[in-house]
């Protein structure tokens, strides 16, 4: 998993009239919690800061240095204005290799599937995979493999085994699909139309060939 550096500032005053005062200066107002006996640290972090952190479908271990103590971490929680949607509060986890996390890996689609060749549309429902593991098991993404995957079938959570870490959405979930496209159902009721059409022709020759026998 790759890590993104963070920078932020103490908060030696907290409240809401000190929140305001951080947001105003165009900060998110956050907090580092960890394991048991470990003090949470308050800090402030410019919100452009998270673009590259929050506006991407990547999940990033982060390397926060507030001060002058440096902290390895992971994005646990974001608050967002309802209106602006800006950012109004992260919450990150202070990690190790010692204790097991749980974090939202992106999938990522790999192989050809004969379905999508022959028409199907495919579709992706699940972008991630919620995943308990120790940090050093956590890959950068998930592999899910569509060869062979046919019109109508998908591939479920069941399916995918990744060693070290135990995923913890639902295993009848599907992952990724394929689906019937218009296109296919338009040429499936063009074929139907023509064979029905070719009956009918044949059904009036019988027809007027008893005539011209009788």
């Amino acid at each position: 998993m790759k890590t993104i550096l963070l920078k932020g500032e103490l908060r030696n005053k907290l409240g809401k009239s000190a929140t305001k005062e951080v947001r105003a200066e165009g900060k998110v107002p956050c907090i580092l919690y960890g394991q048991k006996d470990t003090d949470n640290v308050n800090f402030s972090v410019y919100h452009a800061d998270f673009k590259n952190l929050v506006y991407t479908p990547n999940t990033y271990k982060v390397q926060l240095n507030v001060e002058n103590n440096s902290y390895e971490a992971i994005l646990q929680d974001l608050q967002f204005h309802p209106v602006s949607e800006t950012i109004l509060h992260a919450d990150f986890l202070l990690v190790d290799n010692k204790h097991p996390v749980v974090v939202n890996i992106p999938v990522k689609i790999v192989g050809e599937s004969k379905g999508v060749r022959e028409g199907g549309k495919l579709r992706l429902k699940l972008k991630k995979l919620r995943v308990k593991g120790l940090l050093k098991d956590l890959p950068e993404f998930i592999e899910v493999s569509i060869d062979g995957l046919l019109i109508g079938q998908s591939v479920k959570v069941e399916t995918i085994e990744i060693p070290g870490l135990e995923i913890l959405d639902s295993a009848a979930n599907a992952i990724v699909s394929v689906k019937t496209s218009r296109v296919v159902v338009e040429e499936e009721v063009e074929v139907e139309g023509e064979e029905g059409e070719a009956t009918e022709g044949e059904e009036g020759d019988a027809k007027e060939g008893e005539e011209g026998d009788s």
